[in-house]
């Protein structure tokens, strides 16, 4: 790899970020172009206001996100962080986020693996922007199942009651930040417990999001 790069330039060529019309809720890429909203937010009364996906997520997303997060590859939540701030700093702005808040890990998994793959993304992604992160707005109380092995059903009762915010937030306009979307469990209890704390909006921006099915 070229001195000075986080990301080789062969699996930098590989990564397209998302064309074509999208869910205007989650921003899930969607089959129509007449659609408005992807299946599941046609169901699913979410607790945040609008999200962005900047990558569809897929066989080459798959394998770099878990270098990243189970190879130690640091460098690589720093290169998507920029690559967020790159392809939707303006829409950010736009939303009028005044912090940055990562999704948080439970103490056991941020033990074994060392580090918080969204907390690198967001801090990447704040120097970018100028914007404050906040890793005290947000806890993760309660230890849950990998959301990869659930159906959607079981992934909202897993991410239940998972999240503890803090008061400091109150009327703030807040964007939480992630690797992966599939079906919103996670972006959703994290969005209702800082609502629930008194945040005002609360947005969220992902490196990858499934499709629409």
């Amino acid at each position: 790899m070229p001195r000075g790069q986080k990301i080789c330039p062969g699996c930098r060529e590989k990564l397209k970020p998302i064309s074509g019309p999208r869910c205007f809720k989650c921003s899930k890429p969607l089959r129509k172009q007449e659609q408005e909203y992807c299946r599941d937010c046609q169901k699913i009364q979410h607790s945040f206001e609008q999200g962005i996906g900047i990558f569809p997520y897929g066989a080459v997303l798959q394998e770099s996100l878990y270098r990243f997060k189970y190879g130690k590859r640091q460098e690589y939540g720093i290169f998507y962080g920029e690559l967020g701030a790159f392809y939707a700093g303006s829409l950010i702005r736009s939303w009028g986020v005044r912090k940055i808040v990562p999704i948080p890990l439970h103490r056991k998994r941020m033990e074994k693996r060392g580090f918080n793959q969204a907390e690198i993304i967001a801090r990447a992604l704040g120097d970018k922007l100028g914007l404050p992160v906040d890793t005290k707005a947000l806890k993760r109380k309660k230890s849950t199942s990998p959301q990869k092995e659930l159906d959607p059903a079981q992934r909202r009762r897993n991410m239940r009651d998972a999240f503890q915010a803090s008061d400091s937030i109150k009327g703030e306009t807040l964007l939480l930040v992630d690797d992966i979307y599939t079906t919103g469990s996670t972006m959703d209890m994290a969005a209702l417990a800082l609502k629930k704390a008194g945040a005002g909006k609360v947005f969220f921006l992902v490196i990858a999001i499934g499709g629409d099915v």
